[in-house]
């Protein structure tokens, strides 16, 4: 039996899921579905830019889905729970491959968290 849930607007739903229709941003909110991240760790995990990954980054925080969490110079990433669309991302996420193993790889090279 599947759990009841609140349908959402349907503009609201569009935003979400054009913001998600990126490869990259998705990547991130799944990644960030596991842990919280640094822009650092998903540079390494793109090899992208950290101008490139911090507009995707930033895209997902001006939409509410990720909040930010300064510590000394860094800023620190992770789902917005509260969010009113975070069931919506959540079942999305959940029909995807994992991601913790791209985490714990970066922890085993050592280049996890590595701006602390």
């Amino acid at each position: 039996m599947s759990e009841m849930v609140a349908p959402v607007e349907m503009d609201a739903a569009a935003k979400v899921f054009k913001l998600l229709g990126d490869k990259t941003r998705l990547t991130i909110v799944t990644c960030l579905m596991e842990d919280e991240c640094c822009v650092c760790e998903f540079v390494e995990l793109f090899g992208m830019s950290q101008p490139a990954v911090s507009q995707h980054v930033r895209k997902l925080r001006d939409a509410g889905l990720v909040e930010e969490e300064r510590r000394g110079q860094w800023v620190f990433y992770r789902i917005n729970q509260t969010h009113p669309l975070y069931p919506l991302v959540e079942s999305v996420v959940r029909h995807l491959p994992e991601q913790k193993s791209r985490l714990l790889d970066l922890a085993e090279r050592g280049l996890r968290v590595c701006c602390k």
